[in-house]
């Protein structure tokens, strides 16, 4: 018998690691940062803004920041289907230190050019 194994995650065993574990991620942060700037944005704009992301990984990071509560997904009854991403309350708190992390590197690259090209964000 083949027994269907779910992934969990860790359990934390500090405050710090529940927060990296709802925010770490090569693709959380950002995600939540775009859809600050953005208010709401669909799957296909978010994916053209999350340069390199593969399909496979942006539809399981925005299915994890929903189980987190952080996303919203609203979907809307028509065809062709139509879903709408926005922030919870849970992750609207975040942005002010997604804000303070964006001003550290942005300081750290214009002292060390080789560690980054600054980028819009």
């Amino acid at each position: 018998m083949i027994k269907k194994m779910r992934k969990e995650k860790d359990e934390p065993y500090c405050a710090v690691d529940f927060a990296f574990q709802r925010i770490g991620g090569k693709y959380r942060g950002r995600i939540l940062w775009y859809l600050h700037l953005h208010q709401v944005l669909r799957y296909g704009e978010l994916k053209r803004l999350l340069k390199g992301i593969t399909t496979k990984m942006l539809t399981q990071t925005l299915r994890e920041l929903e189980q987190d509560e952080m996303v919203n997904r609203k979907v809307y009854l028509e065809v062709p289907p139509k879903v709408e991403y926005s922030l919870t309350a849970n992750a609207k708190e975040l942005i002010p230190l997604i804000n303070e992390l964006r001003e550290w590197a942005d300081r750290r690259i214009m002292e060390n050019p080789r560690a980054g090209t600054k980028m819009p964000c």
